[in-house]
């Protein structure tokens, strides 16, 4: 059966992130259809607007938006109607549904979820830690870590740490070498969640083949060896046994589910800590 395609387009007066991942998400239940998407980021007057609407016009399709200015909201969707495009206001039932049960009304501010305060900021400040303790660098103060991930190479720890540093999360990720103890600080860190990463070894192995060859390196080494790379993992998972650490596979994860089941571990952690 051959794939079919639509014009999706995402028209939003902030990063459009929230359209993206709505679209995306709702889109992945249908099989055999893909979205052309259209994004237009930051759309706040008549004139990004009448850009916008020459593209639907061109190529109508489904629009989903997040506009908060009724004025250009009723433009938009004028021009909907005009090319016979279905339209949905992604926030609107939200809105109303928040509406109804606060007994109050919203005040258009558009991007208001990324404004300049405090979240932000501790945002920034987890960006730079991670970025400062990836693969095994600046072990000294690992402690001062939310979250440390450990797991072979190729067990995608630096995608995952920016992710939770994206969520927040000061994140440091230890890689396991064979025949390179872990670092000391691993076994006395008393605040940060320590998790383990594993995958099969074929996965690992496949991973390990491509880098070699985006390299052009010589890939007749026990690094892409299938034997050598099971016995690394088998090592890493008596590791985390020994620590109590919990452990996630990743093989059929992606980023995103990784770090969710993390940021439960870290959740579970924390209330743990505070009842104590």
């Amino acid at each position: 059966m051959g794939r079919s395609y639509f014009h999706l387009h995402l028209v939003s007066d902030s990063t459009g992130e929230t359209l993206i991942t709505v679209a995306r998400a709702v889109v992945a239940q249908y099989e055999g259809v893909a979205a052309i998407e259209h994004v237009y980021p930051l759309v706040r007057s008549n004139t990004q607007l009448e850009r916008v609407i020459h593209e639907i016009e061109t190529a109508p399709g489904i629009v989903l938006y997040t506009l908060v200015e009724q004025e250009l909201s009723s433009r938009l969707e004028e021009v909907c109607r005009a090319t016979g495009s279905p339209y949905l206001s992604v926030l609107e039932p939200v809105h109303a549904l928040l509406s109804s049960y606060l007994g109050t009304h919203s005040t258009a501010r558009p991007g208001a979820q990324h404004m300049l305060n405090a979240e932000y900021f501790k945002r920034i400040d987890a960006m730079n830690f991670t970025l400062l303790h990836d693969d095994g660098h600046l072990p000294h103060d690992l402690d001062e870590a939310d979250v440390i991930l450990v797991g072979v190479s190729r067990t995608s720890k630096t995608p995952t740490s920016v992710y939770l540093a994206n969520r927040g999360l000061k994140t440091a990720n230890i890689p396991l070498v064979p025949g390179v103890p872990p670092p000391a600080v691993l076994e006395t860190a008393k605040t940060a969640l320590i998790v383990g990463l594993v995958a099969t070894p074929e996965r690992i192995v496949q991973i390990r083949q491509n880098r070699l060859l985006s390299l052009n390196a010589d890939d007749d080494t026990s690094y892409v060896d299938r034997e050598a790379v099971a016995e690394e993992l088998a090592a890493s998972r008596r590791l985390f046994a020994r620590n109590g650490w919990p452990v996630i596979d990743v093989t059929r994860r992606s980023i995103e589910e990784t770090a969710a089941a993390i940021i439960d571990h870290y959740r579970d952690r924390r209330q743990r800590l505070n009842a104590s």
